[in-house]
């Protein structure tokens, strides 16, 4: 019985969102919540089934048959199947053809959800209602673990959720083929929002102040499943798109060496460098020279880049200053606190604590505890008493209980 309900799980989260995004496109995206609770009923019934039989010979496959069912049932039973799918079949079927109205051939799934992908992210929905939706219905993530990636409650995502939903009945955003319909400018400016959403979802996983190691990978192993997406079309295969893969991989392929066996966090010039994932890293070296086709630079180049030297191993001079110099590139075309404070580490390992200490000061006090951590290493060796001072802010700024751990053996290492 474990072993079956393990396996729906894992099912729950690779099928859902397939389904999710074929009933959907078949049937319209203002259905898409009568399309959740037809794939929900069909995992029920998965559940009861496969606990009193066990498994079937292709777990996916019966899903599939189960959701044909339970679709055409529904949607005859709301005449919406007479009114919207019949017409549609004769007009593309000979007549003596059995119908099928629910397609989960590879490719229809696949281009169901690249469809999915730019609706939902589509720009009248706000940012953070995108990200909650892509969990859910890209990812197929549950309420619970999507609660849990927010630092927030059930009630909290569920109310989200529903007002995204109504924005997308309201605007009548559609799932509609990406490949003709769209112009050229109107495919680049939805790109670039698609582009964001998996950009803020890889960071949400990879920045997570949630204590759930296992739903922070799962995050970034899904914006990196939804930016290969892309990169299968022809038309969304850009430099930028590739640029993106590139950063995702290099931060990726350093995931296991960010963290102690007693789960505290580690910082970047602890990390065993053993630990790196190779073949990551060579994927994104590979997305990287991709990305260098044509003449466009966008924040994810430079961010792929700056997330390349720091794939290097040796910890030479040249390293650093082609990271300060990307930083300060970076800052140019995208200027945020966060850029502004990484590249002050770097001007440090580039030219030394005394600039990079004068440069950290001017900074505007963001009241987060990186800044207060950096000003931390920047003091230390030279004024331990204001290193010390600083990591305490940092200590008490600090939210989730690994970043306090880390933080108190410093200010510990000290005193």
């Amino acid at each position: 019985m474990e072993k079956e309900q393990e396996s729906l799980k894992h099912l729950f989260q690779q099928e859902f969102a397939k389904m999710v995004a074929v009933i959907s496109k078949q049937f319209g995206l203002e259905h898409i919540e009568l399309a959740e609770d037809i794939v929900s009923e069909t995992f029920l019934v998965a559940s009861e089934t496969w606990g009193m039989n066990g498994l079937p010979p292709n777990p996916a496959a019966w899903l599939y048959a189960v959701a044909k069912q339970k679709t055409l049932y529904h949607f005859r039973r709301h005449k919406i199947y007479e009114q919207k799918v019949v017409p549609e079949i004769k007009a593309q079927q000979p007549i003596n053809a059995e119908p099928d109205p629910v397609n989960f051939s590879q490719q229809n799934i696949k281009d169901s959800q690249l469809q999915m992908l730019f609706a939902i992210c589509n720009p009248a929905i706000a940012s953070e209602a995108q990200i909650g939706l892509a969990l859910r219905i890209l990812c197929g993530f549950g309420i619970d673990e999507i609660a849990e990636a927010f630092l927030t409650n059930k009630e909290t995502i569920n109310k989200r959720l529903f007002r995204a939903k109504e924005k997308l009945r309201h605007e009548k955003v559609q799932l509609i083929p990406i490949d003709n319909t769209l112009s050229d400018r109107e495919l680049d400016n939805r790109l670039d929002n698609v582009l964001h959403i998996i950009y803020l979802l890889f960071s949400e996983g990879y920045y997570s102040q949630t204590e759930n190691t296992i739903l922070r990978k799962d995050l970034c192993l899904e914006a990196m499943r939804l930016g290969g997406m892309l990169i299968e079309y022809e038309r969304t295969n850009r430099p930028r798109t590739n640029a993106l893969l590139a950063l995702m991989s290099f931060h990726a392929s350093r995931f296991n060496a960010r963290e102690s066996n007693d789960d505290t966090l580690i910082l970047y010039e602890q990390q065993d460098t053993d630990l790196w994932d190779t073949a990551l890293i060579n994927q994104g070296i590979q997305f990287l020279n991709s990305s260098a086709q044509g003449d466009e630079i966008s924040s994810y180049h430079l961010e792929a880049g700056i997330a390349y030297w720091h794939c290097i191993k040796e910890d030479s001079a040249e390293k650093w200053q082609n990271i300060l110099h990307l930083y300060d590139q970076l800052l140019l075309i995208n200027y945020s606190p966060v850029v502004a404070l990484n590249r002050i580490f770097a001007l440090y390992k580039a030219r030394g604590k005394e600039l990079a200490l004068q440069e950290a000061l001017q900074l505007p006090a963001n009241k987060n505890h990186f800044y207060y951590l950096l000003l931390g290493e920047l003091y230390r060796d030279l004024d331990n008493k204001q290193a010390i001072s600083n990591y305490q802010e940092a200590y008490a700024l600090a939210k989730t209980q690994k970043e306090k751990q880390g933080i108190r053996a410093k200010i510990d290492s000290l005193l």
